[in-house]
């Protein structure tokens, strides 16, 4: 009797022991909740240039859908300046955890190779995400102007050295590269003046403040349709559907050609998973049928990459640019 009493006892403290490791467990549980999937805040989306430039043309579509699959808000921040460096510099120091991210231009691999010191390093501090979208360059001057023809522009500015003035979207951008290569190719010199973003050169031009510009396709082109702006040439390898009767600069000068692209960032350290969904996400996006319609009417060809294909942009371009920019000699001023 006195063993069958001891087991009787022992059954029962096993058994309450039992009951409080699931009391302790429930009140863990109802003390921690579980975590829930990125993303659980607004995601800001930094613009290294100034509202109404060809990445804010680029970027705006994509917002309403995008907000609806992550299911939570995308707020644009604009920090324009130094070709894209300010805005790049800014992503480099925010936390990595998918709610700051940067939508970089070809300016992001033109500028190692422009400036001698970068507050980042290009390789190491950032985690690409995707390549959205490829976008030419267009050389537009008044429909005011005396030049019908790139040649005519040409043949002028070898008479009158350093005559004519061409805008940029700002130094290190592939509109201020494109105007250097101009001159290193053609023999002639103009004066450049930067600005921040597309949308002030495109106000200058038509103000009259300089000559022509090298800019975006998707700047220049509303206003060469509204008979603002004409056209001289495009800075791509083949012509655009949208401007067929416009040559490209490589039809006069044969061995110019550049296109620029854009694609998403996001700080280095990144999770995984947090990458993998925003880059399903942005290219749900930019491929989707009416989106891809609209940009493609704005002249950019969509993308949409993977995370490792991107980083093979990144680092192909790298070395392409460098050679660019020593053979066409161009400087920050």
């Amino acid at each position: 009797m006195r063993y069958i009493s001891c087991a009787i006892r022992k059954s029962s403290v096993e058994f309450c022991l039992g009951i409080l490791i699931l009391v302790c467990a429930h009140n863990v549980c109802a003390q921690t909740p579980p975590v829930k999937p990125f993303p659980t805040q607004a995601i800001t989306l930094i613009l290294p240039y100034s509202p109404g430039g060809s990445a804010d043309f680029l970027a705006r579509p994509l917002l309403a859908d995008l907000q609806m699959k992550l299911g939570q808000p995308i707020v644009i921040d604009y920090k324009a300046g130094a070709g894209g460096t300010i805005a790049t510099a800014a992503l480099a120091k925010s936390k990595p955890d998918g709610y700051t991210l940067l939508m970089v231009l070809s300016a992001h691999v033109i500028n190692p190779s422009l400036y001698q010191t970068l507050p980042y390093d290009t390789r190491k501090d950032f985690a690409p995400i995707t390549l959205l979208a490829r976008l030419p360059q267009l050389i537009v001057v008044r429909t005011d102007s005396p030049f019908k023809t790139l040649s005519e522009l040409i043949s002028f500015a070898k008479a009158n050295p350093g005559k004519l003035s061409f805008g940029s979207a700002g130094n290190g951008n592939t509109s201020h590269l494109g105007g250097e290569m101009l001159q290193a190719q053609a023999g002639i010199k103009m004066e450049h003046i930067p600005y921040k973003g597309s949308g002030p050169v495109v106000v200058a031009l038509l103000g009259g403040e300089i000559d022509l510009m090298f800019d975006s396709f998707a700047t220049s082109y509303p206003q060469v349709k509204a008979g603002k702006f004409r056209a001289l040439g495009l800075a791509s390898v083949r012509r655009s559907p949208l401007l067929p009767n416009v040559p490209t600069i490589s039809e006069l000068l044969p061995d110019f050609a550049m296109d620029g692209w854009y694609g998403l960032l996001a700080p280095a350290g990144t999770p995984r998973s947090t990458i993998e969904k925003l880059n399903t996400a942005f290219n749900e996006v930019v491929r989707d049928p009416k989106v891809k319609a609209q940009l493609n009417a704005s002249g950019y060809e969509v993308v949409g990459s993977t995370p490792e294909q991107y980083a093979k942009t990144i680092e192909d371009d790298l070395i392409v640019w460098s050679k660019i920019v020593r053979d066409s000699g161009a400087k920050i001023q």
